[in-house]
């Protein structure tokens, strides 16, 4: 017996394991990006608060209430979260582990396939 004797691995499992390594390298890709999307916003997001802004933004919101009620409010208070990095990090990370789940799992279906045949 010697080195070369190896089994032939068949294209369904290659395929698995091609998928696998591709989801490995999709889920950490999106994790490094949300970290270093979070590290780098909280980095610069060092502004103090100022005691003399309180209440800057008072009329504007009393603006949006009127002409759009508490949807628009509602719709601006999003808007407003989507611009965090924390936000942002979490909504990458989130979809890189939903997609890297997917992965795995059609990699583990390509696996119970070649098993049954």
């Amino acid at each position: 017996m010697s080195l070369n004797d190896k089994a032939p691995v068949s294209p369904t499992k290659r395929r698995a394991r091609r998928l696998r390594i591709g989801t490995v390298i999709v889920l950490v890709v999106g994790l490094g990006g949300a970290g270093m999307i979070y590290w780098r916003g909280m980095r610069t997001a060092d502004v103090p608060d100022e005691l003399s802004m309180t209440g800057y933004n008072k009329p504007q919101q009393r603006q949006m209430r009127l002409l759009y009620g508490k949807q628009g409010e509602l719709i601006e208070n999003w808007s407003n979260d989507l611009k965090q990095p924390g936000t942002q990090a979490i909504i990458i990370a989130g979809i890189s582990v939903l997609i890297a789940t997917g992965g795995f799992y059609f990699a583990r279906l390509l696996d119970l396939d070649h098993a049954t045949e």
